[in-house]
């Protein structure tokens, strides 16, 4: 069933679009093609680029074809039904969520298969998931959270983490002994893992060594086909190296949509998966120089309320000399070295580092095509 996307519209309320008119529709705006450069915005506002995106789900989609695993976008770096479509079209065999809320969300998109890579500790939703007609799965990791899960049919999968991590039981026994007692109270599908917050490779295999364990432990438990779930968007490579074949591999890498020119550019697998790729940071923030205040100096209308900022600044993508110093709420400071002219009203784009803080700052995004024509929007519902 194809998702449903809601029907937007562009007013005087539309961040980074000048519209004080009778409002119109995404479609009916995006049909007109405005120019970046002179159509009906103002700036700051977030620009993603159509091709960059669809390369890279190209290319994460050619990979888990290859490597014969599914994949469920993590969807809340998002949180755009309008991106869901194209990485369901694509091939995603469903999308993972994070909280309650946006598992509701995607229900309302129409999205049938979820996985939700946390747990579920509201009795109520959990109700609420039981009675719709999707493919619905959890974590858990305590009997606590069974409990809470007894007797609505939802499959889980039993969390492993690793010490010093985040959730999950911290050994192969308890996944095992967890197992045993979830049996028959809910529907043991598999286990679920997360990777991500190793930063050495070789602690990685060793954690996915266990994760292989623990996939054993956990079998005779299971109801259903077994599945396997780890994968974020930093050691996915890994993942299927050592995962594949276990069992029904389910990856769940989120960023690799837009990638960006930070974080994961230093550290996506495109940059070892030599045959696959490679992928391209889609997302441009454009915001106007503010003030010149002193020779060096100069200030921009961009800040942590457009910006991500929680691991590297933005950077310029018009002059590489040029470097953000610090963002305030809506200012950045530029240092700007010798030889780089800026006057106030100057327009410069910037690209940023971690998608995932990058999108929620932005209810409506521009989506411009190689000659900077404006070719639709992308509404986000944090």
């Amino acid at each position: 069933m194809p998702l449903k996307i809601p029907t937007e519209y562009v007013d005087a309320r539309t961040t980074g679009i000048h519209w004080p008119g009778e409002p119109v529709s995404f479609t009916e705006f995006a049909a007109a093609r405005h120019s970046l450069h002179d159509g009906p915005f103002t700036p700051p506002f977030m620009v993603l680029r159509r091709a960059a995106v669809r390369a890279n789900i190209a290319a994460l989609a050619d990979f888990c074809a290859r490597r014969g695993v599914l994949l469920a976008p993590h969807g809340k770096t998002t949180m755009a039904p309008a991106l869901f479509r194209q990485q369901l079209e694509a091939g995603a065999w469903g999308m993972t969520a994070a909280t309650p809320s946006q598992v509701r969300a995607y229900r309302s998109f129409g999205v049938e298969r979820i996985l939700l890579a946390n747990e579920l500790v509201d009795r109520r939703l959990a109700a609420w998931i039981a009675s719709k007609p999707c493919t619905f799965v959890c974590l858990v990791d305590s009997r606590a959270g069974v409990d809470l899960l007894a007797g609505t049919g939802i499959q889980v999968l039993i969390d492993v983490g690793y010490p010093g991590g985040r959730t999950g039981v911290r050994s192969v026994e308890e996944a095992a002994s967890l197992a045993s007692y979830a049996a028959g109270r809910v529907r043991v599908a598999g286990i679920s893992g997360y990777e991500g917050g190793i930063a050495d490779a070789e602690e990685v295999i060793c954690y996915l060594k266990t994760l292989r364990e623990a996939a054993q432990a956990v079998a005779p438990y299971a109801e259903d086909e077994f599945i396997i779930s780890a994968g974020g968007s930093i050691w996915f490579d890994l993942v299927a190296d050592h995962l594949a074949g276990e069992a029904q591999l389910i990856i769940r890498s989120g960023a690799y949509v837009s990638h960006d020119h930070g974080y994961y550019q230093r550290l996506t697998p495109f940059q070892r998966l030599t045959a696959h790729g490679p992928i391209h940071a889609a997302l441009e923030l454009w915001a106007p120089v503010l003030s010149v205040p002193e020779p060096g100096v100069a200030y921009a209308l961009m800040g942590k309320r457009e910006a991500p900022y929680d691991i590297d600044l933005p950077v310029s993508l018009d002059h590489p000399g040029l470097k953000v110093r610090a963002v305030n709420d809506h200012h950045a400071q530029l240092d700007v070295p010798s030889g780089i002219t800026l006057t106030p009203g100057d327009l410069l784009r910037f690209g940023v580092s971690h998608p995932c803080t990058a999108f929620d700052k932005w209810r409506t995004l521009l989506v411009a095509d190689e000659d900077d024509a404006v070719v639709d929007l992308i509404r986000t519902y944090f």
